[in-house]
């Protein structure tokens, strides 16, 4: 039997009771010949409570004091699994993302990881042992302590899948699987036993909560094989794999939206070479990640450029914007909150023309407006007014006939 590393959420592990529950599953898994790497993330709520507790002391905490405080949550989850596993007669250990040899680039908070030694994990599964890896976190070449931002336990396990060449990553959390939309939004979502990474990736980037970008972009680059399950059900879960394995037939896969969105429109913008460069060179190297970006001329001289970030990072957008507006020589700066992104995902768009045309009709009859639009091969974005989102998605839902989704895939090599 091969190594597997498993992943369990914050839900997953909410409580002792809990802890106990995902400890028999490891076991289950030990005792089934496989090696054990398993990934945890803090405890339910625990990594908000440390947010509260942080911004009650200080309204702009420092961000390295803040990784410092928010890297304890998973401690807390390691240790208490390995005590549950310990109790049960089985040999486990627990490593912090330091110990078990992952560097990250020296960011706090939105940090990337850039390598991993995982001798001390090799040398720990050489003597028997389960090992339990603190999630999330790790450290920069100047020996300081880094985060990967939130969701960032799946990127841990799967770069450690990856790194230990793993039989499979399984990720496991509070729902069954991948869905076709938010069931709590979409009460007639079906879970998708298969979607292509790229259709994955595009979900998770769009607002879909089940797996963390970074990480589908790292087992998509390095051939893991990733399965998202429950951790409260033995139910067969959802495989994220190659495109090229699978025909479905379907046109659109699913239907994401992400009500974390901004929009930030720079007035007055001089027309000339370098101008966007220069713009969003600035942002960037202030941290804030840019999403959708229209441009917009009014006479030769000047244009609007118009873009959506999170809310989050709405306020380091304007202060950057403000710090910098002399270099830039706009004129003015514009917001505006209360909006949402909803975007269909299907790798079947790239053969079917109409597939945009027929989500603004559908849009349209709703009497949803439409504020900005973005595309690529497999997705249509449409930024609307957040008091219609759950309208939009559950229509487009309806539309594209995701409410009865009929299997047709053929797999290989699973």
């Amino acid at each position: 039997m091969g190594l597997i590393v498993q992943k369990y959420g914050g839900t997953s592990v909410g409580t002792i009771e809990r802890i106990q529950r995902v400890a028999d599953r490891v076991i289950q898994y030990k005792q089934a010949g496989h090696d054990m790497v398993v990934v945890v993330s803090a405890m339910g709520k625990s990594t908000d409570v440390l947010l509260e507790m942080a911004k009650e002391i200080a309204p702009q905490p420092s961000e390295r004091e803040l990784d410092m405080l928010l890297s304890t949550g998973e401690q807390v989850s390691i240790a208490l699994l390995c005590m549950a596993l310990q109790q049960k007669g089985y040999d486990a250990v627990s490593l912090t993302g330091w110990q078990a040899g992952i560097t990250t680039e020296a960011v706090h908070g939105k940090a990337r990881i850039k390598s991993i030694d995982n001798e001390r994990i090799l040398r720990e599964l050489r003597a028997g042992r389960i090992v339990v890896v603190a999630g999330f976190q790790g450290i920069s070449d100047e020996k300081e302590i880094t985060t990967l931002g939130r969701g960032g336990s799946d990127t841990t396990a799967v770069a450690l899948a990856a790194s230990l060449n793993a039989e499979k990553c399984e990720i496991f959390t509070d729902v069954a699987g991948v869905f076709t939309a938010d069931p709590r939004v979409v009460p007639t979502a079906q879970k998708l036993p298969r979607i292509s990474y790229d259709e994955m990736l595009e979900l998770a980037n769009l607002g879909a909560g089940v797996l963390h970008p970074r990480s589908v972009e790292a087992a998509k680059k390095y051939k893991v094989k990733l399965v998202v399950r429950s951790s409260f059900t033995a139910e067969e879960g959802t495989y994220v794999e190659e495109g090229s394995t699978m025909e479905t037939g379907r046109v659109v896969s699913g239907v994401a939206h992400d009500e974390d969105v901004a929009k930030i429109t720079v007035v007055g913008m001089p027309v000339r070479v370098g101008t966007l460069s220069r713009l969003f060179n600035t942002l960037a190297n202030n941290q804030v990640n840019v999403d959708i970006i229209i441009q917009s001329s009014y006479d030769a001289a000047e244009s609007n450029i118009s873009f959506t970030v999170s809310l989050t990072d709405l306020p380091r957008a304007l202060s950057t914007l403000e710090q910098h507006r002399e270099e830039l020589a706009f004129r003015k700066v514009d917001h505006e909150v209360g909006l949402s992104k909803v975007s269909i995902v299907g790798a079947g768009m790239i053969n079917n023309p109409g597939v945009a045309a027929e989500m603004f009709r559908q849009l349209a009859e709703q009497e949803i407006s439409i504020k900005m639009v973005s595309t690529s091969d497999i997705k249509v974005s449409c930024v609307i007014p957040a008091e219609h989102t759950a309208l939009a998605v559950r229509t487009l839902h309806t539309a594209f006939g995701l409410d009865d989704v009929e299997e047709k895939a053929v797999v290989h090599g699973l």
